[in-house]
């Protein structure tokens, strides 16, 4: 069972009206040097549009900003795309001296609240700035997800990519509200960016009262696979849980080992969500995650204790 001991908030919501004015929606982080962690993240504006851009922060230190970026590593799509009205963070790797960056994004429709599929950018310029593959989504409406197909953690592994993703097919009404219903699925794929159907990896729990489960970081550990992943419940919690896996197909839930709850006050006390562990050079393992109200209020950190 792993431990987390919680270090703080890391970075807080302006709120100054730009396009950084509130959130840092689903913090994913990568080592750029030897002693820079760079955390990207989808930042919103006053209308809850996204665009991702990072936090650099010391890898001895995270709670130590060293530069936020001052504009969009990736903007919102042309108008009439399938990301025009916001982008947000599956995943980043390094892969043929490329970054690849996974993104969803977001779409308005009439009769449902949005449509997301994921598309994908890579980088030369060690991630300072993106470009589009292409203006359509990688990982588009199927029957398998009709309103959600959002990759969320790939791993290239055994000469192939191996890819977790949310697939979402109907929306829960909670006190007027809708929300989108989802779960996890698994592909793979030989160029990372060519997918067919996947096969369904994690479904919700209705004992648990839960209509979404996704946001799936995966990772290996010895010889096990490890997926963090955040759920949503009618009676209002968005928390985090933990599945293993030997193979990556097959996963047992183990929600009581991942080690971190929400605080007795402050800015996760509500709300633990979108969990990203990354392990550094140094040696020392991070948990970056989101707090109450989905990251309005910015993203911190937890280093690991024990495993």
């Amino acid at each position: 069972m792993s431990r987390w001991r919680k270090i703080g908030l890391i970075y807080k919501a302006p709120f100054d009206g730009s396009w950084r004015d509130n959130s840092a929606l689903t913090p994913t982080a990568i080592e750029i040097s030897a002693s820079v962690i760079r955390v990207y993240a989808s930042f919103r504006d006053k209308e809850g549009i996204g665009r991702i851009g990072y936090v650099d922060v010391d890898s001895d230190d995270p709670g130590n900003v060293i530069r936020v970026s001052k504009k969009p590593v990736l903007d919102i799509g042309s108008p009439g795309m399938f990301d025009d009205n916001g982008v947000i963070l599956g995943d980043i790797i390094k892969y043929e001296n490329k970054l690849y960056m996974y993104y969803i994004g977001f779409q308005l429709v009439k009769n449902v609240k949005f449509l997301a599929y994921t598309g994908l950018a890579w980088s030369d310029e060690n991630g300072d700035q993106f470009v589009r593959v292409s203006s359509t989504p990688i990982l588009d409406r199927h029957d398998e997800g009709r309103f959600v197909r959002a990759v969320h953690s790939v791993i290239f592994d055994e000469k192939k990519f191996k890819v977790w993703y949310a697939v979402g097919n109907g929306w829960e009404n909670i006190e007027g509200i809708s929300y989108p219903q989802y779960d996890i699925n698994y592909v793979e794929s030989t160029d990372g960016f060519s997918f067919g159907p996947g096969i369904k990896a994690i479904k919700n729990d209705p004992i648990n009262r839960e209509y979404r489960i996704g946001r799936p970081r995966v990772y290996r550990s010895n010889d096990r696979y490890i997926m963090n992943f955040t759920y949503g419940t009618t009676d209002g919690r968005y928390l985090a849980g933990q599945a293993i896996s030997d193979d990556g197909i097959k996963w047992t839930r183990k929600d009581s080992e991942i080690g971190i709850s929400t605080s007795v006050n402050g800015w996760d006390s509500k709300h633990i969500s979108y969990p990203c562990i990354l392990k550094v050079n140094s040696g020392k393992t991070y948990m970056f995650y989101n707090g109450n109200h989905m990251g309005k209020y910015g993203f911190g950190y937890a280093e690991l204790v024990n495993e």
